[in-house]
């Protein structure tokens, strides 16, 4: 079997979980998205909001890091268990981000990532592509973050 073999349409995968701090959030807004309902409690309380919140791009960051993680983790199990090292590659994009519901300082989120079609690549021999839909799940189940993307794969 290679490691193509080894993404099983319809399988969830758990990237893992992130915890949302107010410090973080208002660190991140600092830099990246400086909106008040991000930065100040207070302001955030007024806002449509009603309360402290991860910025979307946060709550992205955050799953792209826990997806990072969770393939190379199985990336370096796959070559200690004898197998050859499988090429990986980018992803050439995304579609339907969504931010269902807001991330409050305090949640955890957990991401799960699930394949939803492989094909081989018709213009690129040796690769395939992998579609998947990723899905973030606050610590009372409810969905606040998804999203569908792609990915290149080598297929031998």
């Amino acid at each position: 079997m290679s490691f193509w073999d080894s993404f099983v349409i319809g399988e969830p995968i758990v990237l893992g979980s992130h915890r949302f701090t107010a410090e973080e959030i208002v660190r991140f807004a600092e830099k990246y998205d400086p909106q008040p309902f991000h930065l100040d409690a207070e302001a955030a309380k007024a806002s449509v909001l009603g309360g402290l919140c991860a910025s979307g791009w946060h709550t992205a960051a955050a799953c792209m890091r826990l997806n990072v993680e969770y393939r190379y983790a199985r990336l370096r199990e796959w070559v200690e268990a004898g197998n050859p090292t499988p090429r990986i590659g980018p992803s050439p994009g995304f579609k339907n981000m969504r931010w269902r519901k807001p991330v409050y300082a305090g949640d955890t989120v957990t991401f799960t990532q699930t394949v939803t079609g492989k094909r081989v690549s018709e213009k690129r021999p040796g690769w395939g592509v992998l579609s998947f839909n990723t899905s973030g799940k606050d610590q009372d189940g409810v969905e606040v973050f998804s999203f569908d993307g792609v990915v290149f794969q080598g297929t031998d």
